[in-house]
């Protein structure tokens, strides 16, 4: 997997004020807002024929953009049905060929649900799946990074602890951290300078420096209740601590990417990143 020279940030989809909804004039108009990366939304199917994706490299490059992808919700690793685990396997290689297609860089995808089994022996099956995954991505000359996402609500598997013990298992496993749900899912914690310290430095010690020089963030606001993540803010209309945050991601020179996932997606991010970008470490 390549390596990326600094913290960008950019939009999940084709920004909403794009004139012509297509991914290359998505591309195109990330740049032209000023913002750096994309995440190429395969939530309903993964939609991109591989002579697109060889378009989509191209124009990419050509701005400079960098482009991740999140892969179809219709996915559960931890499925009791073989047939589901399967198919839930073949949409995260194919979001991943395609992905590496279009020259980018990082995949995310909710890994699966408890359904009230006992979590180790849900994080076994989930380990194994991915186990396949990455054999067959690297058979065939697939290098993306494949990220489990830190999930929103207590019932879906993704709480720190197990998306980093993944990474620490898989080599081309590392967490996408989303901070709206890491706060949702922890019932308003995980909101402070103090707290975001803890999970990075939890991140750096049992993951290495890379982990940090390559971090999958998504960002944005987030209504919750007592079960967790209700529906994504602005986070101008959010409790979310966002300037605190940037300034936490900077302390620690953190590179890699910010997907606003707020419903203004293209205003969260150029928000963050001209925030980002006044603050000054000592």
């Amino acid at each position: 997997m390549f390596k990326v020279d600094r913290l960008r940030f950019g939009t999940a989809g084709i920004p909403l004020s794009t004139p012509k909804r297509s991914t290359i004039d998505g591309i195109t108009h990330v740049r032209n807002l000023g913002l750096d990366a994309m995440e190429l939304e395969f939530v309903r199917g993964v939609n991109l024929s591989p002579e697109l994706a060889k378009k989509v490299k191209y124009v990419a490059k050509k701005n400079d953009v960098l482009l991740t992808a999140h892969a179809p919700y219709y996915i559960n690793l931890s499925a009791a049905e073989k047939a589901k685990v399967e198919t839930s396997k073949s949409r995260i290689i194919q979001s991943a060929e395609l992905l590496h297609e279009a020259g980018g860089w990082s995949v995310v995808f909710h890994a699966g649900y408890y359904l009230k089994q006992p979590k180790e022996s849900v994080y076994q099956r989930i380990l194994e799946a991915l186990r396949d995954i990455e054999k067959e991505l690297m058979d065939k000359g697939v290098k993306v990074w494949i990220r489990p996402e830190l999930t929103g609500k207590p019932t879906q598997f993704g709480d720190l602890e197990e998306i980093v013990k993944l990474s620490e298992e898989l080599e081309m496993v590392l967490p996408t951290i989303d901070f709206a749900h890491a706060h949702a899912r922890n019932k308003g914690k995980c909101n402070s300078t103090e707290e975001w310290h803890g999970m990075l430095v939890i991140i750096e010690d049992r993951l290495g420096r890379e982990a940090l020089d390559s971090m999958h963030i998504h960002v944005s606001g987030i209504e919750y209740t007592d079960k967790g993540e209700k529906r994504h803010l602005n986070l101008q209309e959010s409790d979310m601590k966002w300037e605190d945050l940037l300034g936490v991601l900077k302390e620690f020179r953190v590179k890699g990417v910010v997907i606003s996932e707020s419903p203004n997606i293209e205003g969260d991010a150029l928000l963050m990143k001209k925030k980002y970008e006044e603050i000054e470490v000592q």
